[in-house]
């Protein structure tokens, strides 16, 4: 008799994130959400990861209404997010107040399983989530981290069979309440064999009763290999994925899974037709969305630079949004040593992003020049304790730069002292911004911060970051046109050997090419009346302006922050003096050069 196995879809959340980098209208996918329930889907990943902060950043949605949303559609289906430890569902960690309220409004708007994990395997960071989500009420799959270390790298007894089987024991002695245990492997690395020799210790450890899930992805081509491993080693569930959202950087297709098992001991117990047809419902639904191609394929190059398929096509997006999309290769290849020199943590989100935040610092201000800050944060220990010693060259530069000595404090213990983290610290910001305390309105806050604030104040006005199919444009029946620019529209008519933009004429003139950027050590030009220019370093988003023009500075000290690649980027005065303009505003984007103040 075949062994039923269980599977979760994970379509909607890590295929949106795998794919469209997170960035889906719900009233677009909704309707395959309905198709897929009544296809007999009765698990699915509904929210959380990328999917929370995505809404407010892109989507202009509040992540509980679709939450709520995903439950009336859903009724009696087990619906699971996804949680990152004491990161809950952002980059930056929280103190112990918010992460309860995490567990709590999720339960509160319809959720009820959280899967849990910490991207260093530090199971002091899964205590208080993990007791937070069973008091919440709700169901938790503790999570244990997995990837396969670049070829090269001697692992130092870190990422193989062993070592993950260390992290169940430590699971166990740690007494965290669990339903369920996840092997989750998110950029798809691991050698099917250590997959499979790791369920089979951990099918050891935990007995027979306790559900074992695994989590993978096709990126290097390697996840329905490992899927089959950790069937033959013991596992109850995989985690599987539709089309469009399937293969390549997303999980195997449930349809390719159910044609690989026949004939086999194991059964997804599914209607095939009925899945057919509900993927055919959800490739309708998508088909205005651009599909970039580095979704749609493995790379083997993944497997020396592991790139997690969540992370990979959220940057991509970033990159084009900034213009920046040909760094991609060097980036994705100057992952291999943020990797190697990082301590090995699992390349999962944050820790993931913080691998290529400081590959896309190596490209761009060169090798080790500027340490991003939750790169520096990880090594010097700010986010727990990393599976093995980071390199002692880079932490050395990592404190230096980042002002910071290394720790050994628990992550809660930073931020359970930290005044500008917690629940008081949301009520401030919401106070400030003239906005309700509510539960919900303090979890925006503490985990989107300015950007939540923004869109709690005016919603309608919040980013919009989908990204669709360029439609063939109609031919224009004039020369006039709109042109938008940091969101002001400006009506531009060629007439008459002039450009009329807004109704005022000016001569302009129309060259090949693009002007050559200034040569690296040249003199700074200069502003008007002596002033001198302080340039944006990288393409990237105003986040806020903290000297006003007449302020006096010292050299170093901040007058502004950008943020790039979701990477905070403080703009510091290059000498003593008076700020004399700002010539940007928060939320506008600006290009590498642009001018942002002046001194």
């Amino acid at each position: 008799m075949s062994k039923k196995i269980k599977f979760m879809c994970t379509a909607f959340r890590d295929g949106f994130q795998s794919v469209y980098g997170a960035r889906v209208l719900s009233k677009d996918f909704m309707p395959a959400v309905k198709a897929a329930y009544d296809a007999g889907i009765r698990w699915f990943e509904a929210g959380g990861g990328a999917r929370f902060q995505s809404c407010y950043f892109y989507c202009r949605e509040d992540a509980f209404d679709v939450m709520d949303a995903f439950r009336k559609t859903c009724p009696d289906a087990d619906l699971q997010t996804l949680s990152r430890g004491v990161n809950v569902v952002g980059l930056d960690s929280q103190p112990s107040d918010i992460i309860k309220l995490h567990a709590q409004m999720f339960k509160k708007h319809g959720m009820s399983t959280i899967r849990n994990f910490d991207a260093l395997n530090d199971v002091n960071n899964l205590k208080w989530s993990g007791q937070c989500i069973h008091d919440a009420g709700l169901k938790h799959e503790i999570t244990v981290t997995m990837m396969g270390l670049p070829p090269g790298v001697d692992n130092k007894g870190a990422h193989t069979p062993e070592f993950y089987a260390e992290r169940i024991k430590q699971i166990q002695k740690a007494k965290i309440p669990f339903d369920r245990v996840c092997f989750k492997d998110a950029s798809g690395t691991t050698p099917p064999r250590t997959v499979y020799e790791a369920i089979k210790a951990a099918r050891k450890l935990l007995g027979d009763k306790v559900h074992i899930q695994f989590h993978s992805h096709e990126t290097a081509g390697n996840g329905l290999t490992c899927y089959l491993a950790a069937l033959e080693a013991g596992a109850d569930g995989i985690d599987l994925s539709m089309a469009p959202v399937s293969g390549g950087t997303c999980q195997p297709d449930i349809i390719t899974m159910w044609h690989a098992l026949r004939g086999s001991n194991f059964d997804l117990d599914i209607d095939i037709e009925k899945i057919r047809a509900a993927e055919d419902v959800f490739k309708d639904c998508m088909k205005d969305y651009f599909l970039p191609p580095e979704a749609i394929h493995a790379n083997p190059v993944i497997i020396w630079s592991p790139m997690p398929g969540g992370a990979l096509t959220a940057n991509t997006q970033m990159l084009r949004d900034n213009g920046l999309m040909d760094k991609y290769d060097q980036m994705i290849d100057e992952m291999y040593d943020s990797v190697r020199c990082g301590g090995f943590g699992t390349s999962v989100t944050p820790v993931s992003q913080f691998y290529f935040q400081q590959a896309f610092n190596n490209v761009m201000f060169g090798k080790w020049k500027k340490i991003a800050p939750g790169y520096g944060k990880m090594v010097l220990g700010y986010f727990g304790k990393t599976p093995v010693a980071p390199d002692p060259e880079v932490v050395k530069i990592a404190s230096e730069q980042l002002g910071l000595e290394p720790t050994t404090k628990t992550v809660l213990e930073i931020n359970d002292a930290d005044a500008k983290k917690g629940r008081a610290a949301a009520e401030k910001m919401l106070t400030d911004a003239g906005l309700p305390i509510t539960d919900e309105n303090v979890f925006i806050a503490a985990s989107c911060l300015e950007k939540g604030i923004a869109y709690l104040k005016d919603p309608a006005k919040a980013p919009l970051g989908i990204r669709l199919n360029e439609k063939p444009k109609a031919k224009a029946s004039s020369g006039a046109c709109t042109v938008t620019l940091n969101g002001k529209a400006y009506g531009v008519e060629i007439k008459d050997g002039q450009a009329i933009v807004n109704g005022k004429p000016y001569a302009f003139t129309v060259a090949d090419g693009i002007a050559a950027a200034p040569a690296s050590g040249a003199p700074a030009a200069t502003g008007a009346a002596g002033n001198t220019p302080i340039t944006a370093p990288v393409p990237g988003l105003i986040l806020r302006i903290t000297a006003q023009p007449g302020t006096a500075v010292k050299k170093d000290d901040e007058i502004l922050v950008m943020e790039a690649m979701k990477m905070e980027m403080p703009i510091k005065a290059p000498a003593d003096g008076v700020v004399a303009s700002i010539a940007v505003s928060t939320g506008d984007k600006v290009n590498t050069g642009d001018t942002l103040a002046t001194m």
